[in-house]
């Protein structure tokens, strides 16, 4: 005798192991295959109940399909609705048992009871293959005029499979003409909100879209349906937390959505009660986001009034600012795809933007560094650009290398003149040289070459200067001509700087050593000058800290030392 149901998921959950698991389960498909050979009819359901449980658990179940068979042509409802559920569970639309029950899904179909035409239309719409949903279409259809609402809600559900599997444009016609009088003339609500989704999935398929003009007569209704939602009063029905029916408000906005998109005339209908729901839907609730989203995407995707567009980036800079870190996120996708369309109204909110670069979320700082990188153009450049070089300063190091590449990226694209240029990229060096990859050092030396011989002079003492500051002069490197220790060992782990600085020491070291009179004579002299910029050292000053650099512990990089030693050699030619 097979154990009951509870009995087993007791037994399971007593097991310490997951041997223990295993044995429990062998032993109870063992006496499940003992009574399917036995043919037990009483005890059919609980078997297939059980083969259920044993699926979700991992467990192979296929011994036990044909007991779902057996189940769904029983006279029993009990048994019946077993049998429909084991289906769904244990099969998919790839198994060649389905075949064998179409005739009997289309009895029930037809079945004068709601609820057995509830388990066939449940299951065509869970499990249908292509086959299967061409075959039971026109039943389908049938059901969808039905003066049952709880049967039409069902019809329409299982449309959306058959729809999905088709996609034929006869099918699609068939179904859209069914489900606009009824999307006209619907109370229900269920059958409403399905009906809407059937639609919306009609008309978004490829064959779909020549149906669109022919159906945006179905704007003014939903306009009037969402307009009566936002402005009702208090309905207890389908109220979620004081908003009146929330899953029924996003399925109207996505439905005008796909109605109004290349429409203007379509847009004109829909702009004030878009308005309404925009000012009108309270933001503290989670539902209301919800709506408020699905609002503003309208507004974006539609050609919608130039106000509407302001109102629709002013909600999503308030979203910026929300605790929950989902709607920051989707506020932040959102306004990549406005910035194309209404770069001004987004621009307004900068400072929140280049503030949720500091987030604890990484995902949240990843997309706020994409929007600013989409903000930024020729004429604000100058503002940007230092607020992300200053977060860049103490941005996290899984974080630094993505960040250094954008900035430089923008500043290739957009830099007012070549000297910002030079300065923005050797600060970028400066601050995360470790992170930056070499190719952007390879382009900022092509940059200094194509440049005239002022700018390479000032390029030349700039990144001097740095290397002075920072880099090891000591025989055993523990010191340098202003720093510490530390500082010298973060210099030399940058390495596209100092490689940077190294190449540029080599080509210009003679701009960088003309009138030598005018800085110290030696090395030792330098302690009392702080600004490395402020005079021109002699060559000799230049060889002496290139050498300390290659006799020092922190250079480690071959590269690098490759680059230090050929500087000496044009030093020393």
């Amino acid at each position: 005798m097979s154990l009951k149901l509870r009995d087993l998921i007791r037994n399971v959950r007593a097991c310490k192991t997951a041997a223990d698991e295993r044995a429990v389960i062998s032993r109870e498909c063992a006496a499940i295959r003992t009574a399917l050979k036995e043919g037990a009819g009483p005890v059919r359901a609980r078997n297939v109940a059980k083969m259920m449980y044993m699926h979700m658990l991992g467990y192979p179940t296929q011994f036990g399909q044909m007991e779902c068979v057996t189940l769904i042509t029983s006279d029993k409802y009990a048994e019946k609705r077993v049998g429909y559920l084991g289906l769904m569970v244990l099969l998919d639309e790839r198994q060649e048992v389905l075949t064998l029950i179409e005739n009997h899904l289309k009895k029930d179909l037809h079945d004068s009871n709601q609820y057995i035409q509830s388990l066939a239309l449940t299951t065509i719409a869970n499990i249908s293959s292509d086959d299967m949903s061409h075959g039971v279409s026109a039943d389908v259809l049938a059901l969808l005029n039905s003066s049952n609402p709880y049967i039409k809600k069902k019809a329409a559900l299982c449309a959306l499979r058959v729809v999905r599997k088709l996609k034929a444009p006869d099918v699609i016609d068939m179904y859209l003409d069914a489900l606009s009088e009824s999307l006209l003339n619907e109370r229900n609500h269920g059958v409403l909100i399905t009906t809407v989704a059937l639609v919306m999935e009609a008309l978004q398929l490829k064959d779909g879209e020549k149906f669109l003009p022919q159906y945006r007569r179905l704007i003014p209704t939903a306009v009037r349906m969402l307009k009566n939602l936002v402005m009702s009063s208090y309905a207890l029905e389908h109220d979620v937390n004081g908003v009146a029916d929330p899953f029924l408000q996003v399925r109207l906005l996505q439905l005008l959505r796909v109605l109004g998109q290349g429409d203007p005339r379509s847009c004109d209908q829909m702009n004030d009660t878009l308005a309404q729901v925009a000012t009108n839907t309270e933001s503290t609730k989670n539902c209301g986001n919800a709506i408020l989203y699905e609002c503003v995407t309208t507004i974006i995707a539609l050609d919608a009034d130039p106000g509407l567009r302001v109102l629709a980036v002013n909600i999503l800079g308030r979203f910026l600012v929300n605790r929950d870190n989902n709607i920051r996120y989707v506020a932040l996708n959102t306004l990549t795809k406005v910035v194309g369309r209404d770069l001004q109204a987004v621009q307004r909110h900068k400072n929140t933007i280049v503030d949720c670069l500091k987030d604890v979320d990484v995902s949240i700082r990843r997309r706020a560094l994409e929007l600013i990188y989409t903000l930024v153009n020729s004429s604000n450049i100058r503002l940007l650009v230092p607020d992300l070089i200053t977060y860049l300063g103490y941005a996290s190091t899984d974080f630094k290398e993505d960040l250094a590449t954008k900035i430089c990226a923008v500043v290739e694209r957009f830099a007012p003149n070549r000297q910002w240029h030079v300065d923005t990229l050797i600060r970028v060096l400066t601050l995360a040289g470790a992170y930056v990859p070499e190719a952007i050092g390879n382009r900022l030396l092509a940059l200094i070459t194509q440049s005239e011989p002022a700018l390479q002079c000032y390029c030349v003492k700039v990144l001097w200067g740095v290397l002075a500051k920072s880099a090891p002069v000591a025989a055993a490197g523990t010191t340098t001509l202003e720093g510490s220790e530390e500082e010298a060992a973060r210099y030399c782990r940058k390495e596209t700087l100092l490689m940077v600085t190294l190449w540029v020491l080599g080509e210009y070291c003679d701009m960088l050593c003309d009138d030598a009179a005018r800085g110290p004579s030696s090395v030792e002299e330098t302690a009392q000058q702080p600004d490395w910029q402020q005079y021109k050292p002699l060559p000799i000053q230049v060889a002496n800290l290139l050498s300390a650099l290659l006799s020092s512990l922190y250079l480690t990089s071959t590269v690098a030392r490759q680059h230090a030693l050929t500087a000496l050699l044009k030093l020393a030619g």
